[in-house]
């Protein structure tokens, strides 16, 4: 384990590349890739925390993974003041478009569901429909959102991964025990990594559940274990010495004490055999305190020869770094913690919710914004025209609460320096919270997709709020990014009409995602454009902060149909300077 360095160097282009971005609008609106989800009822509307992958064999096919809650009881069944996730039933919703984002199909499969239970009657789930993977109630599992996805070679009869034999859809995401009794359960402790695959995207969007294999776990558990914010990556370049190998890297909350669950160990998965086994490592230490924390919100970029990079927000002496860990023999041996970047994480500390907020009391956490978003131009498919440059974001409160920047760098150099971080020039009154690059494999072109909000901080629930939905696009000469142009910007509503199912306060999910090739880019982000601002629920969530909290107010009878519609939106841009 090598011992952790700071490693930045500086550009001096990249101020000034930065700072005089054009805006220029470009591109058609929006489409809403969550089309399966329904307008009404709470929470069965609600949708969030989208991952994307383009078939770099086949750029016409993607797919996509979102918490979806879709299958899950109204708040009408029971009690009509809460709005529990159902037991035993999945969120991992998946989604594919063969027309390069511009239209998407939600399939539909059976497993353990709740879509029925509309009340006024108590919910009682059974088998039937579902918008979300197939294949995990009947092994024992519920499909548990945080979704990644991604697509690599398939391996051929005689284990050799090649382009020739066709595209293996991985998607990886949480998952629990079916059952509470300890003797029926399916794995130790209390949240667990499983990955899925699928060789046929078109049989699997046309609601074939068997083109789907059953869940493989893949994280080590204990009793005590919640494995969580897990990412997947396919070596996908064919000049790669270590081609068609999949990683998977999550943080292994390992005491579930009390909220603290330390240590908390940056574990990494890999795979030779197209997913069907995996070997798992612990990279870097397990200890956690209040001077040292480690790697979490991880990304999983692969290079063109086979280097493997995870990256993750942690501590060292106190202070928040973007971390980085390297591995040049394909995951089993790793170097770093390199400490790429200072970061001041944004938000402030909800005394309600225990999280942080920046849009305001009962706002949407933002435990992940600070983290690192990575991507990589591997050449892929052929590594043909690697560049191999990195390039990072993520959202900063260095300049103070209400000030939130969109730091960018990147790194030319196999991540041993890195250009000094610098924001990106967005609108006045832009305050990024989740950001992902996407590079072209050839490194020409680079594109940024966020979600920020539009107004500063509020102290109360009466004032309105506003969320956003942005695609940035810039040209790359020589390793810099520069000549800024919007190809996208979508002003997505009023993030108070977000819910998380407790209804103290809004829910947004931890990330948004983008990915490229070279001819396009396709980006997916929140949205709450459709849904309705409740009344009840903001006089509810600001008496929460008073010594004289309200009861939960009846959902639907006193809130907008929409209430907490919020949808997955994206976009599918053609290179805009090709």
């Amino acid at each position: 384990m090598g011992r952790p360095r700071l490693i930045i160097a500086s550009v001096a282009a990249f101020a000034a590349a930065l700072c005089g971005a054009a805006v220029a609008a470009y591109a058609a609106p929006a489409t809403e890739v969550t089309v399966g989800s329904p307008p009404t009822p709470f929470s069965q509307n609600k949708q969030n925390e989208p991952a994307v992958a383009i078939d770099a064999h086949d750029p016409a096919v993607l797919a996509a993974g979102v918490n979806d809650e879709i299958d899950m009881e109204s708040c009408a069944a029971g009690d009509p003041s809460t709005c529990p996730f159902t037991d035993g039933v999945g969120v991992s919703g998946v989604y594919f478009s063969f027309d390069s984002g511009q239209s998407w199909t939600q399939p539909t499969y059976t497993g353990w569901t709740a879509r029925h239970c509309l009340g006024p009657a108590v919910c009682v789930p059974r088998v039937g429909p579902i918008g979300t993977l197939p294949h995990y109630y009947e092994a024992g599992l519920v499909s548990d959102g945080d979704p990644a996805v991604a697509f690599g070679p398939r391996p051929g009869p005689n284990g050799t991964f090649s382009w020739a034999n066709g595209s293996r859809l991985y998607y990886a995401n949480l998952t629990s025990n079916f059952s509470a009794n300890r003797r029926l359960e399916t794995f130790r402790g209390v949240e667990a990594i499983a990955v899925s695959t699928t060789d046929d995207v078109r049989a699997a969007a046309a609601g074939n559940a068997s083109a789907w294999t059953a869940p493989v776990i893949i994280s080590r558990q204990s009793s005590t274990t919640f494995s969580d914010k897990e990412q997947i990556y396919a070596d996908n370049a064919a000049s790669s010495r270590f081609f068609g190998h999949v990683y998977t890297c999550w943080s292994s909350f390992r005491s579930n004490s009390h909220g603290n669950a330390l240590p908390i160990p940056l574990t990494v998965a890999r795979s030779a055999d197209g997913g069907r086994t995996w070997i798992t490592k612990q990279v870097g230490p397990a200890s956690s305190n209040g001077v040292n924390q480690q790697a979490d919100g991880c990304v999983v970029r692969t290079d063109s020869t086979g280097n493997v990079y995870v990256f993750g927000v942690g501590a060292r002496s106190g202070t928040n770094f973007q971390l980085m860990y390297k591995s040049t023999d394909g995951g089993a041996h790793w170097s770093g913690p390199t400490l790429v970047a200072p970061v001041v994480k944004p938000g402030v500390f909800d005394p309600v919710e225990g999280r942080p907020v920046m849009d305001g009391i009962a706002g949407a956490r933002v435990d992940l914004a600070g983290g690192p978003n990575v991507d990589i131009a591997n050449g892929r498919p052929t590594g043909a025209g690697a560049t191999d440059e990195l390039f990072m974001t993520w959202s900063d409160g260095r300049a103070g609460l209400n000030h939130e920047q969109l730091m960018l760098t990147w790194s030319a150099r196999g991540g041993t320096s890195w250009v000094t971080p610098a924001p990106l020039a967005l609108t006045a009154g832009d305050r990024p919270v989740y950001t992902a690059p996407a590079v072209s494999p050839d490194g020409s072109d680079l594109y940024i997709v966020h979600n920020s909000f539009t107004t500063p901080y509020r102290a109360n629930t009466t004032d309105p709020r506003g969320l956003v939905g942005e695609v940035r696009h810039a040209n790359v000469s020589g390793g810099v990014p520069s000549g800024w142009t919007t190809l996208e910007r979508v002003p997505g509503g009023d993030p108070r009409g977000s819910s998380a199912n407790a209804l103290i306060s809004e829910f947004l999910g931890d990330y948004v995602y983008a990915a490229a090739t070279n001819d396009r880019a396709v980006a997916v982000w929140n949205d709450a454009h459709e849904a309705g601002v409740c009344a009840s629920i903001n006089a509810y969530r600001a008496s929460l902060y008073t010594t004289s909290p309200l009861p939960a107010p009846n959902v639907l009878a006193t809130c907008p149909a929409t209430f907490g519609n919020t949808d997955i939106l994206g976009g599918s841009y053609p290179d805009p300077t090709p």
